[in-house]
């Protein structure tokens, strides 16, 4: 990671980490880099947006900056980060922009960078765009007369994209009363297109938007109101998004929540069942639950761990040919259709699940229990100190060999704080809670605990 930008990209308090000037600054480069490097001498960049009253100031400086550059920047205002992706790597893109902090509160931003595939953005070009906000390269030249770069009205793109999630279902929907949970985000402005088109007689909630309320006690990080809409309304599924929509949880018939390691657990299996899992494997992050393992063990399904973070599950299917992948916290990837997570296309997969099973989904999700799990964020004084110490790790193996195969302990380190992350998936909340204090004293009696966090 870098000083700016991030596992997903330059995030931060929107006018005091991110500033109108600084998504100026990366237009500029960024117009200036792909002009630069283009074959026939022109380039083009595709810019999305969710709903966050920030986002607008960003799109504006962002376009002002890239076409000063002398490239050209295409506008598919409110839309989708797997939109921007997908449109990216279809429509002959040098580069996609989607401006968004995904499941965290309006207060927030970030800018999203993304390769001519629609990939998350190289390490090195997000470098040099971080030398150039600091000063470190020198300016670079702006474009005059006929060289300065135009702004062009793209929304037709999102027609493109609801057209290309409509044309992977196989079967109609009309026979399913589902409910999605827009997040007040992104997905306001096609989700119900895409449900509505394939036949299904949808319920949106959470899809008026205004600014502030993106994510507020909704959505795929707040799911308590679609799990009681669905239930009490009696509707099939429900499916909740986050705010840039690249994140989806689903709810079952009974308001029960199905997440993202059972998600994956589901479409496996049903994949795998037909043929259509020529690796047989899963990637997930070492976050996942000890009961996707176990299920996936049942079933004969193999599956790999990567860092936390859907860059580094994309990074492992694409190195390895692997179909299916994704996190807990709804992000997944089917990488014959994208190249990033998709929440709406995640929906209209698992619900071609359903149709061709005929089969509930709280039905298809028994079979991946989830093993409760206690985590607890614990400052010290050295994070790699800490874990090396002797102390904690033999608290570490003597947790490790108690529950053998009947859970597991993680001991991982914060990316951004001082912290460690402690946590144990057991048979009973009581056990969880066992390990990780155990070895939270160990930390302590050798002298590196500062804090337990609440």
């Amino acid at each position: 990671m870098g000083k700016y930008f991030g596992t997903d990209g330059f995030r931060g308090k929107a006018g005091v980490d991110l500033t109108a000037e600084h998504a100026f600054k990366i237009g500029r480069y960024l117009g200036w880099y792909y002009k630069e490097n283009s074959k026939n001498g022109d380039a083009k960049i595709v810019i999305g947006k969710d709903t966050r009253r920030s986002s607008y100031m960003y799109e504006n400086a962002l376009a002002s900056g890239i076409v000063s550059s002398g490239a050209d920047a295409y506008l598919l205002h409110v839309t989708t980060t797997p939109c921007v992706s997908y449109i990216t790597y279809t429509e002959g893109f040098n580069c996609g922009v989607m401006i968004s902090a995904s499941h965290n509160p309006f207060s927030d931003n970030g800018i999203k960078l993304m390769n001519h595939e629609g990939e998350k953005a190289d390490d090195a070009v997000q470098d040099e765009i971080e030398r150039y906000i600091d000063g470190e390269i020198p300016e670079l030249p702006f474009a005059t007369g006929y060289k300065i770069g135009k702004t062009i009205d793209y929304y037709t793109g999102r027609n493109r994209y609801i057209g290309f999630l409509t044309g992977i279902a196989t079967r109609s929907f009309e026979k399913h009363r589902i409910a999605i949970d827009c997040s007040n985000g992104s997905s306001w402005m096609i989700g119900r297109s895409v449900f509505e088109a394939l036949g299904a007689k949808v319920n949106v909630i959470n899809a008026e938007p205004n600014g502030f309320n993106i994510n507020a006690a909704c959505g795929s990080t707040h799911p308590e109101g679609l799990m009681d809409f669905v239930k009490e309304n009696k509707l099939d599924v429900g499916f909740a998004f986050d705010g840039d929509a690249d994140r989806c949880l689903a709810v079952d018939e009974n308001g029960k929540l199905v997440n993202g390691d059972k998600i994956m657990y589901i479409c496996a299996k049903y994949l795998k069942e037909r043929g259509r899992l020529p690796s047989n494997t899963v990637v997930t992050t070492i976050m996942s639950n000890f009961g996707l393992y176990k299920a996936l063990d049942r079933e004969g399904i193999g599956y790999e761990k990567t860092a936390v973070g859907d860059r580094y599950v994309y990074e492992n299917m694409k190195a390895n040919d692997h179909l299916i992948g994704g996190e807990q916290s709804g992000h997944i990837i089917f990488r014959k259709y994208a190249h990033t997570g998709d929440g709406l296309l995640t929906a209209v997969v698992l619900m071609g699940v359903l149709i061709d099973t005929q089969l509930p989904l709280s039905v298809l999700a028994a079979k991946c229990e989830m093993y409760p799990q206690v985590l607890k964020n614990v400052k010290v004084d050295d994070k790699d100190k800490t874990i090396n110490d002797p102390a904690v790790q033999a608290a570490v193996d003597k947790a490790t060999a108690n529950l053998g195969d009947n859970g597991r302990v993680l001991l991982r380190k914060s990316g951004t704080e001082p912290v460690l992350r402690v946590m144990s998936e057991a048979g009973s909340n009581s056990e969880c809670e066992e390990h990780v204090n155990a070895i939270i004293k160990a930390m302590d009696e050798s002298g590196h605990l500062i804090e337990v966090k609440k």
